[in-house]
């Protein structure tokens, strides 16, 4: 079944070489992993010690932050490597500060593994939440590296839990421990004879009540925001927008909107602007306006939404009339604002549970949309009760980190 693997992987690489002819996302998928091994060698020696945490994307990566900067403090004498499988997350995050060395994960050959392994010589690694690559997971056990899966979900649809998965669950024998979210994870995979396993939480709890600790201002919002009620979209699609325009172009001029679009290519961004008759402007125009006489705020870059939570009384979260569904609701709920998201959320355990408390609503279509806007704005006593339920969520989730690293240290 190896075998197979690995020629499936060496179709696949030159499948995506050709792709990345055409498709700017595939070229930076492509074009990234041929710096790997320069960049760990500028930044890596030999003599030095080192720590590795692997992350699919960005969500996974915010995840996995509050164990790293734990990690970083107890272990202040190694170096942290960070790997990305997604250009998503690797462009987004390629200077965060709190790595030595992010680079993107090499395809999983056993060649790619062997001299990745050995070019950052780890004392342990971490995969944050899932990504099962065999030939590193292989190599690592071959070479007694201890290494953890953190905040792990499993679900009974996958190969691991099937008649045919002796392959994908031999790569689950490689893991030393499964820190997982939940009972439901704990139960599936003892059921398949792992018992190195802890329900730890997520760490994404951690991650969010760690937000409330920092200085969230933006003067700019607070002059937009201009002490009127305000309606914070973040990470919307088109699908989210076309019910939210129709709401905002008929609603009172006495409440505002930041829009914060989960795509801000200049196309898309125009065709939102041009739909909304309300005044609106782009955060790009800023500078030069007095930001309290518009309406809606577009904001057409990336890395404030979540200080801009902190300005909302409401907010809307996108994603639920997409696959696999709505984004991070933790977020806005961290700072006690109530939520309202679409209907595609039943894989999100977050949105699952603050749906069922109430402090988030699920709607799926224009009237829905309207009465719960219009429910949060006309009702404050109501407002205040979904975003004290919001906060206290949080709140009550946190403490992940800690569970995880009392184990391994």
């Amino acid at each position: 079944m190896l075998f197979l693997y690995n020629l499936i992987l060496l179709l696949a690489s030159q499948v995506v070489k050709l792709l990345a002819l055409f498709s700017p996302k595939m070229k930076l998928f492509v074009d990234g992993r041929k710096e790997v091994f320069s960049i760990l060698k500028s930044k890596i020696n030999t003599t030095d010690k080192t720590i590795w945490f692997h992350a699919a994307s960005l969500g996974e990566y915010e995840q996995g932050l509050p164990v790293i900067e734990k990690i970083k403090i107890q272990y202040p004498n190694h170096k942290i490597v960070v790997t990305f499988f997604s250009p998503s997350g690797y462009e987004v995050r390629k200077n965060n500060t709190v790595a030595d060395a992010t680079v993107y994960l090499p395809l999983d050959t056993k060649s790619n593994a062997q001299k990745f392994i050995k070019a950052i010589n780890p004392e342990l690694v971490f995969f944050i939440k899932y990504e099962y690559w065999p030939n590193y997971l292989n190599e690592l056990k071959k070479l007694e590296i201890k290494t953890y899966l953190i905040s792990g979900i499993f679900r009974e649809k996958q190969a691991f839990f099937k008649w045919y998965g002796g392959f994908y669950r031999n790569a689950l024998k490689t893991f030393d421990y499964f820190f997982v979210q939940n009972e439901s994870s704990k139960n599936l995979i003892q059921s398949i004879g792992f018992n190195n396993v802890k329900i730890s939480g997520d760490t994404r709890f951690d991650r969010v009540v760690s937000i409330l600790e920092r200085d969230n201002s933006l003067d700019f919002i607070e002059q937009f925001k201009n002490n009127k009620t305000t309606i914070v979209i973040g990470s919307s699609w088109p699908k989210d927008e076309n019910l939210l325009v129709n709401y905002i172009n008929n609603a009172s001029d006495e409440i505002k909107f930041i829009i914060a679009p989960h795509n801000i290519k200049a196309e898309q961004i125009s065709n939102l602007k041009s739909q909304i008759t309300k005044t609106s402007v782009l955060f790009s125009e800023k500078s030069t306006i007095d930001l309290s006489n518009f309406n809606v705020f577009i904001i057409d870059t990336i890395g404030i939404l979540t200080k801009i939570y902190s300005y909302a009384d409401i907010a809307y979260v996108g994603g639920g009339f997409g696959n696999p569904g709505v984004h991070n609701i933790l977020e806005p709920a961290t700072f006690g604002v109530p939520i309202i998201i679409g209907p595609n959320y039943s894989h999100f355990a977050e949105a699952t549970a603050l749906v069922h408390q109430e402090g988030c609503i699920s709607i799926s279509n224009q009237n829905e949309l309207n009465d719960a806007f219009n429910l949060l704005i006309n009702n404050e006593d109501e407002r205040n009760e979904k975003g004290h339920i919001c906060s206290t969520f949080v709140q009550m989730n946190k403490g992940a980190t800690d569970v995880i690293l009392n184990r391994i240290t």
